[in-house]
């Protein structure tokens, strides 16, 4: 029994949300009202029908046949612009508009959403008046046009449907040039950088060596030739002097010697 009423719950649940997060058909609403017929047609020849009802939450201020006159006999692309005006990005009812606490409520509206409003001509000005509440352009300057007839439908908080008393054309909003279609950027190519001269580069400072001196090798003249260098070292030539002196001493000692043998000779004949 408790898994019945589990089941029935959540079915009742995703019904609820289901029928909450479909979208709504803007075209099939006012096919309702025989009083919005020709407004009704602008918005599927100008194609923001099919803008609208991609939306999730708007407000629409439609205007009866009897006050869309003016726009119907302008270019579609104009009456386009007009009406992306009427169509509010927020939901407000006759309820919520009467609870405003500010007297002027500055709104968001699907011609500032299309790139296309210069100023604050995608921007709508609703006031509470004496008489009631009224709409106008948010540019500086622009009068409160048009007045709150009464609501036509609302599917909260999806859609709602208020009919205005008038057009509201922003100043400016006719002769304004339609966006052109985005192109394809092209790529800029890399601008050419100023090279710098090269410099040659600075002569390196070479230090004259100092000359190092060895202990075989005679002094080098830092600015002059090389100096002779004898072959013979003199530490080469020392023993050779070391035996001469010693054959000379020896010499000496055997004339000395042969000298005192021949006088000894003399003195024996002598006797």
């Amino acid at each position: 029994m408790d898994f019945k009423v589990s089941s029935l719950l959540f079915i009742a649940i995703l019904c609820l949300i289901s029928s909450t997060s479909t979208a709504f058909n803007i075209t099939k609403i006012l096919a309702q009202y025989p009083e919005f017929v020709s407004f009704n047609d602008l918005l599927t020849q100008s194609g923001l029908a099919k803008e609208m009802s991609s939306r999730e939450t708007i407000t629409v201020l439609a205007l009866d046949n009897s006050s869309i006159g003016g726009l119907s006999g302008r270019p579609l692309d104009i009456a386009k612009r007009i009406l992306s005006a009427h169509v509010i990005l927020d939901y407000y009812d006759q309820i919520k508009l009467s609870k405003l606490k500010k007297a002027s409520t500055i709104v968001t509206t699907l011609y500032q959403a299309s790139g296309a409003a210069d100023d604050r001509q995608g921007f709508l000005n609703i006031s509470r008046t004496a008489e009631g509440i009224k709409f106008g352009s948010a540019v500086k300057g622009a009068p409160l046009v048009a007045s709150l007839v009464k609501p036509v439908y609302a599917q909260p908080y999806n859609i709602s449907v208020l009919q205005v008393s008038e057009p509201i054309e922003a100043p400016g909003i006719e002769n304004m040039a339609p966006p052109p279609p985005p192109a394809a950027v092209p790529k800029k190519a890399p601008a050419p950088t100023a090279k710098s001269p090269s410099k040659a580069p600075a002569p390196s400072k070479v230090e004259p060596s100092t000359p190092t001196e060895s202990p075989t090798e005679g002094p080098v003249a830092a600015d002059g030739p090389v100096a002779d260098v004898p072959t013979a070292s003199p530490l080469a030539d020392a023993p050779m002097a070391d035996e001469t002196t010693a054959e000379a001493a020896s010499s000496q000692m055997h004339a000395g010697g042969a000298v005192v043998v021949i006088g000894l000779l003399a003195c024996m004949m002598g006797f």
